[in-house]
């Protein structure tokens, strides 16, 4: 059934490369607030694209540990994984419209220039695989505007770089699925960390390719342990399925700018949502990309 134009419909779309941690809690407690606060719906998205970096069974373990905190989404649970026909169909658009190439070029080349793409494979019409398939980077901006921080400027090369959408190893790259994903979901507004800030032009430049209108972007920002090392399960942050829930929500909810009544510091995660749902705004959110974490143990 459509859903209507004028509906609220946000995300929360973790990695099920293991556990969830403080920080990717703050990004589903973020969403899911900004959501519920517009009396809209919450959908949660498994980004299991990158299936080598994927843990069995750790996408059910993140949604017993959304709804260990309270966090009840709405609809079905939908996997990337089963949507390769889907993406498919699209690179095979992007390819008729000759709006995309293959590249040969290595990371250690791309390095070694600079670390941002040049161009080099765009004129060779390469066709032998396996190669990299990059998207011409025409319509991307090097402004806009994010809910949370205001106007945003990011590198005129980073807004003019030629990028991956489908990887030399046959994946699907994460900067085309998202995309597609958000059109196919009807997804109005996204909330999320700001280790994707300076991805949101090309991701807004591909929406209006494909013909849609893109999502409002605003993003939370990140846990830290110090200056530019966020908490992350690459670095083995631990699960907060193992910790105090209500003490644990208390903190996520300090951290994004929302004390609880001292009555309400140790009552239900149930209560305390509906109170932080009551309360929540924007504009309560530190105006900080980065965030120590460790002030919130």
């Amino acid at each position: 059934m459509p859903v209507p134009s004028s509906a609220y419909i946000g995300r929360f779309a973790p990695s099920p490369s293991g556990p969830l941690h403080f920080g990717s809690l703050i990004a589903a407690v973020g969403s899911y607030l900004q959501a519920k606060s517009q009396h809209g719906q919450w959908l949660v998205r498994m980004e299991d694209i990158d299936t080598p970096r994927m843990v069995p069974g750790a996408d059910s373990d993140i949604l017993r540990t959304l709804e260990q905190f309270g966090l009840h989404w709405d609809g079905t649970v939908l996997y990337q994984s089963q949507r390769l026909e889907r993406y498919q169909q699209i690179f095979r658009h992007l390819q008729q419209q000759q709006l995309i190439y293959g590249c040969q070029c290595s990371r250690k080349q791309i390095s070694e220039s600079g670390g941002i793409y040049t161009g080099r494979c765009a004129t060779l019409k390469l066709t032998t695989e396996p190669l990299a398939w990059r998207l011409k980077s025409q319509g991307v901006a090097s402004q806009f505007t994010d809910l949370i921080f205001g106007p945003q400027q990011i590198p005129a090369a980073l807004a003019q770089e030629d990028y991956i959408i489908k990887r030399r190893d046959g994946l699907f790259a994460y900067q085309l699925v998202v995309v597609v994903d958000d059109i196919d979901q009807g997804i109005t507004e996204v909330i999320r960390g700001a280790d994707l800030l300076q991805m949101t032009p090309r991701q807004q430049a591909l929406c209006t390719l494909l013909g849609a209108v893109a999502p409002q972007y605003g993003h939370l920002p990140l846990a830290v342990i110090k200056p530019g090392f966020k908490l992350s399960k690459q670095n083995h942050a631990e699960p907060v399925s193992q910790w105090p829930v209500s003490k644990v929500m208390a903190n996520v909810l300090a951290f994004l700018g929302l004390s609880l009544p001292t009555d309400l510091q140790q009552a239900p995660v149930t209560q305390q949502l509906d109170w932080a749902t009551a309360h929540w705004q924007l504009s309560i959110i530190p105006r900080r990309q980065e965030i120590n974490c460790t002030q919130f143990a």
